[in-house]
């Protein structure tokens, strides 16, 4: 699991979860690789990992990913992180999700916006900004009352990944229950959306990969530009710079 969407999730759990006990909670993908939800997770609570795979962190491997084998209306929380990329039809998955969840259960997902291709056992989907609203949308259409709580686009840290985060609730009836917002205490986001606003915060329209790689094209462009200048030029434009440095 990379830096930012470690860090996000303790965020979530910090922000939805926080002194809560007794809480059923289920990570769908949980795999330990390299880190998992599981240790950010508040204490005093059952964690259920589920994964396709035999392995640390899963307590029950599935055979179906859009059938679970848990209870309707049973879990309090449900986690999912860097999984629905890699699921050919998420929004089925999604569908399933919710019928886990308690009516006021939430579903905190983490899928990359950008990224190498990396198959698990394939590699299908990246979300955008629009893409917590389209999938609150799939499930009114089919009957059920999911309400996206936020959105938004994390910025990269130490690792190269841009996290997609959405934040839903099964049941609008219960979004008093949840009042705080994950961004309300972190910045580093760009398109954020929240129950309470119809626009994004922080909007761009471009990707971090797109602005980080014409950074490094400008920077390339002056240093080839500076490397063909005349020599005479150079001396000049160095004496200036001698010049208007403070004493």
């Amino acid at each position: 699991m990379h830096d930012t969407a470690m860090e996000i999730g303790r965020r979530f759990f910090d922000t939805y979860a926080k002194n809560r006990s007794n809480l059923k909670i289920v990570d769908v993908g949980s795999q330990d690789v390299n880190g998992s939800l599981r240790s950010v997770a508040p204490p005093n609570n059952e964690y259920i990992g589920l994964d396709f795979v035999e392995g640390e962190g899963v307590d029950v491997v599935i055979t179906d990913p859009y059938s679970l084998p848990l209870e309707d209306n049973s879990i309090d929380i449900v986690v999912c992180s860097s999984c629905f990329e890699h699921s050919e039809f998420f929004w089925l998955l999604f569908n399933d999700i919710q019928r886990l969840l308690k009516p006021s259960g939430l579903f905190y997902l983490n899928v990359p916006s950008n990224g190498l291709f990396h198959r698990y056992p394939v590699d299908c989907w990246r979300f955008y900004p629009d893409s917590g609203v389209a999938l609150q949308n799939w499930a009114q259409r089919n009957g059920l009352k999911t309400t996206l709580l936020e959105s938004f686009t994390g910025t990269q840290k130490m690792d190269r990944w841009n996290d997609f985060i959405a934040v839903f609730v099964k049941d609008p009836s219960f979004i008093n229950d949840y009042a705080d917002r994950i961004q309300t205490t972190y910045s580093d986001y760009t398109n954020g959306l929240t129950f309470e606003t119809n626009t994004f915060t922080n909007a761009v329209a471009t990707q971090e990969d797109q602005r980080l790689s014409l950074r490094k094209c400008i920077r390339s462009l002056a240093y080839w530009a500076y490397s063909h200048l005349p020599g005479f030029i150079k001396q000049r434009m160095r004496a200036f710079h001698r010049s208007t440095k403070p004493n």
